[in-house]
Order: structure tokens, then sequence, then C-alpha cells
């Protein structure tokens, strides 16, 4: 921040609240375009009253404007929008918080977007942005590329950017299928990103939970066995976070194993592991995917979560996360994080 900017927001204190204020209106605009007051209202946690006084403002401004679907983000919006980013992530304490997340971690890395997915789930097409700028980063050095499934890997696939594509990348799905939502399943994924960034794309057409016998009989078949040697040879792993029992219904896990992962206090999940609230392994299911040891020895690693409700699950699994690792969440998820590690501290 320069000398007169800070001076500035000494002298006008309010000047700070209410810049924040109307720019998480626009962003929130932004996000949901076309959007009605009243869910603007909701999302930005105002009421209606001050939202309509803020969007009257921004459409004399020329800022937004009011559609019969709802309110829409002009040309001359998004560019303020883009012009205040840094600013904002600074006077709003990101920045300090990005460095408190990376120290209670223990990972290179964090970057935080605002606000909170778990309220306005297009959060994470702007968390999805910020990985794919991080991504594209790797591509030079990098050029095998495990991902795997969820709603904000299939946002880092819409935000890659690429000036010019590389047919030398090669995008590997690193689980099965989880009887989900086809769109968000990691081969689904993989190709998505493939076709973003003009590589190609390697598939894992099993079910990511695999009986003992199942998995014996395919761990033997050549596909798999091809699959394994990819993962072996995977230089940047891109990942999400789970909360463990909503991991274990998404898998259609049997009733004992439910109680197994509950009854040894599983937090979080990723790569079929789950983990307690120090991280260690109460329960693994027997997948055809990446496995963790493979994970951890890839030399760059993204891992993406956000939303309040994340927070714990992202504190259990970096306690074994790699220093290397970079996290990209969001302002809910972090804060649940710091609010969780000082109480933690406090005990």
């Amino acid at each position: 921040m320069d000398k007169v900017t800070e001076a500035q927001l000494k002298l006008v204190p309010e000047m700070s609240e209410l810049l924040k204020k109307r720019y998480r209106i626009l962003q929130a605009i932004m996000l949901e375009q076309p959007i009605g007051r009243r869910t603007v209202s909701e999302s930005v946690k105002l009421t209606e009253r001050e939202v309509r006084k803020e969007t009257d403002l921004m459409r004399e401004q020329q800022l937004i404007e009011m559609k019969t679907a709802g309110m829409i983000v002009t040309d001359l919006g998004e560019e303020v929008l883009s012009s205040l980013m840094e600013f904002i992530h600074e006077i709003s304490g990101l920045g300090q918080m990005e460095k408190q997340l990376q120290q209670a971690l223990g990972i290179s890395k964090v970057i935080i977007v605002p606000q909170n997915s778990d309220d306005m789930p297009a959060v994470k097409y702007q968390i999805g942005k910020e990985a794919a700028k991080l991504l594209e980063a790797q591509f030079a050095k990098f050029k095998k590329i495990a991902v795997t499934g969820g709603s904000t890997m299939a946002a880092i696939a819409k935000g890659l950017n690429m000036e010019k594509t590389d047919k030398k990348l090669q995008f590997i799905a690193a689980r099965g299928g989880l009887g989900e939502d086809v769109l968000h399943q990691a081969n689904t994924i993989a190709s998505a990103f493939a076709g973003q960034a003009g590589g190609s794309f390697k598939t894992l057409y099993l079910p990511d939970h695999l009986s003992q016998e199942a998995f014996e009989t395919m761990m033997k078949e050549p596909m798999i066995k091809d699959m394994m040697d990819l993962y072996n040879q995977t230089e940047v792993v891109v990942h999400g976070i789970g909360n463990a029992e909503e991991m274990a219904k998404r898998r259609n896990s049997s009733q004992e194993e439910v109680e197994k992962i509950r009854s040894g206090g599983a937090v979080s999940e990723a790569f079929g592991y789950y983990f307690d609230k120090d991280g260690k392994v109460v329960y693994r299911i027997r997948t055809a995917g990446i496995q963790l040891e493979q994970v951890q020895r890839a030399p760059a690693i993204l891992a993406v979560a956000g939303g309040r409700s994340k927070g714990k699950a992202i504190l259990s699994y970096f306690k074994n996360a790699p220093e290397r690792t970079v996290l990209v969440t969001d302002e809910g998820a972090a804060r649940e994080i710091i609010e969780t590690t000082e109480k933690q501290e406090e005990l």
C-alpha cells in the first residue's frame, strides 16, 4: 500500500469499510449474474435496503445494468473489479491471513479468494481461476499432471486461459468414478483440462471403491499397471480435499465402513485415505487411483478446497501434506482454519 493511500485510510477509516462493502456487492453480481437484489442481499449478508442503495449508485456510475432477468456487471464494472482486486485483498487482511495459514499448515504458499463458497457457490470459480494461473505456470517445466474430480476441479479446467496450447501436456485421471455427476468425475475433468490446454488425457474407467477381490484382480490388468506407471511418473498433482462423512456417502460406503470412519474420528479424505484431526490415517479404501505415497513424491502439488465447512478437513489433511504443496482456498475456509488453530493453541 502506498503512503498516500495509507494516509487516506487513516484520515477517513470509514472509506475502507465502504469500499469493501461495494466491492463485495459488485463481485457478487459478477459471479452470479444475472441476479436479483434479494439474492445479492443473502450472499453478502446485507439488508435489501442497503443493497438497493448501493446498486442504484452503481447503476448511475455505469458499473452495472438492470435487466429483466436481474443485474449484470458492465465492461466498466469488470475493469473496476480487476483494478481493485489487489488493493481489496490487502485492506481486507487476506494477505496477512495467507501468511498465517502458510505458517499454520507448514506449506510453501497459500492463496485466499474473498468470501465463502458455502454462501456463494460461484466463489468456486474464483478459486478455479487462481488455481488455473498457478497451474499454467508449471506447464513450461512439467508435462504429466494428475487431476482428481469435483466441482472445484471443474472450475480450474474452465479457468485455464492459455495463450498457446501444448500438445506435450498429458492429464491423467487420478481416480475412478464415484457415482457422482459425470461432469465432476476425474475422467471428465482430465478430458476438460486436455481440451483447454491442447494436450492429451488418460482415463481410469473403474469404480473408485473396489472390493478386496476386485482390487487384487484389477491390479493385475495391463491397463491398471499402465496407469500405475503413469502415477509414478506424475509431476504435478491437482486435487481437492473432502469432508470424511460426505465422501463416504458419495462412495456409497457400507454401514460397516461408515462406522469405522466415524469411530476413528475421521475429519478429512483425500485419495481414498481418511484422516482424523491430527492427520492420522484411520481408514483406507482399496482404490486403483493414485496412491498417497505417489502424490507425496510428485515435484509439485496443488490443493484446492473452499467453504467454511471444509476448514477442519483442510487442517486435518495438511498435517501430512508435503511442504511444497500450494493451497488455493477462500475466506470462509481460511477463517475457520485460523479460529480452530487458535483454539487448539489455547488448550
